[in-house]
């Protein structure tokens, strides 16, 4: 258990009074027009819930991960674009940068998303989804820059986002040394070299642009490169460490959602009346909101759990416990609150059909709930656990035997 403690129940409150008093009104037209809420975000920023997991040297709060996850709670509870935006102002790269990255490094970037910008991570290629480390997109070094070329895709923020923390393959006299993160600062419009391709238009969450990156010889200097300790050769296992605190993250906006869900379908099933009585009153329903409130509580507490793990970043098998159950969880009860609305939470009118739109996405995005249960299983039996085997071939290369 992890109790709050009264600053963090305060920290709560706060959150949860802008959320309600800002965010949640605006959230069915953030959805409708698809576009970002720059509005929300300065208001999100000028209440210091961005950046706030930075060192205070570089302007931060130094918060926890804990504190964080309570906050994006309340966030995504009324409004799941603005709860990603939490995330990601607070979490993933900005921590990567923050623990590993160099001092001028971490001043700049504490810069950008201080002033009110939320990161992008770009990992995921048209060929290297879940099977990350297969990227091939490329940096080469040229004296004191490197030229980046490649692709990325479903980039969250791409177009909107200042602020950009490029994997690449790190290549110096054509030799490879390992997969790196690369800063990279879009001031004013875009360098050339970076074109931000075409929207992914998305089924949920839609007040966050995903789009293509192409990079074309890019230039990125030297000393943008992110290098953790023990070089480049074991830079993508650090790096992609950062990313256990995104999946916490993650895992807290989808249960946001579902807590808003369920909050809606408890007073409707107050509110509706058939046969003669509240719809409350009957014992079918009853039981659906019981099992709703303990897939709640359950998925808090595993957050909170991994939230509190680990020495830098959440601990990696708790951190993807975490956001299976969470994200499964709230595909069940958002659904189940749109079926005790019946048809007015089929409707376009009713938000429930946004909660279960917005939250079909986290058992996808940030490491889908197969994969991390490979992760888990990993731990459980502490054996490396590889999806392809050694001497695997491509169906073209393989010699059939007559």
């Amino acid at each position: 258990m992890h109790p709050l403690t009264p600053e963090q129940r305060s920290l709560q409150l706060r959150a949860r009074e802008l959320a309600q008093g800002q965010f949640a009104p605006t959230a069915a037209d953030t959805d409708r027009t698809e576009q970002y809420p720059w509005a929300n975000v300065a208001l999100l920023r000028d209440a210091g819930f961005m950046g706030m997991t930075l060192p205070r040297r570089v302007g931060g709060q130094g918060r926890s991960y804990h504190d964080a996850v309570i906050v994006i709670e309340e966030i995504a509870r009324a409004c799941a674009t603005m709860g990603r935006i939490t995330v990601e102002a607070n979490m993933g790269a900005i921590g990567a940068i923050a623990r590993y990255g160099t001092e001028s490094q971490l001043q700049l970037a504490a810069a950008a998303v201080l002033s009110g910008d939320k990161p992008a991570i770009c990992i995921s290629e048209p060929g290297a989804g879940s099977a990350a480390s297969e990227m091939t997109t490329r940096a080469d070094r040229r004296g004191d820059h490197y030229l980046l070329n490649g692709e990325k895709y479903w980039i969250t923020g791409g177009g909107v986002s200042r602020l950009h923390l490029i994997f690449a393959r790190v290549f110096d006299d054509g030799v490879e040394q390992g997969i790196g993160g690369f800063l990279c600062l879009r001031d004013g419009d875009a360098p050339a070299q970076l074109v931000v391709g075409k929207r992914l238009y998305a089924m949920g969450v839609r007040g966050i642009p995903e789009t293509h990156l192409e990079f074309h010889d890019l230039p990125i200097h030297a000393s943008m490169l992110v290098v953790p300790p023990g070089g480049l050769s074991r830079s993508f296992a650090a790096l992609m460490a950062a990313y256990n605190a995104q999946r916490v993250g993650a895992g807290t906006v989808a249960l946001g959602i579902a807590q808003g869900a369920f909050e809606e379908a408890v007073a409707y099933a107050r509110s509706r009346h058939q046969f003669g009585r509240p719809i409350a009153e009957f014992q079918g329903l009853q039981w659906m909101l019981a099992d709703m409130s303990i897939q709640l509580d359950a998925a808090r507490l595993l957050l909170h759990a991994a939230a509190c793990s680990g020495t830098d970043f959440p601990d990696l098998a708790k951190a993807a416990q975490a956001k299976i159950f969470a994200a499964e969880m709230a595909n069940k009860v958002t659904s189940d609150a749109l079926q005790i609305h019946g048809s007015a939470g089929y409707g376009r009118h009713n938000a429930l059909e946004r909660h279960v739109r917005d939250a079909r996405m986290f058992t996808i995005a940030g490491g889908t709930a197969q994969v991390l249960r490979t992760q888990v299983a990993s731990a459980v039996l502490g054996m490396k656990l590889p999806q392809t085997r050694d001497g695997y071939l491509p169906a073209a290369d393989r010699v059939t035997k007559p």
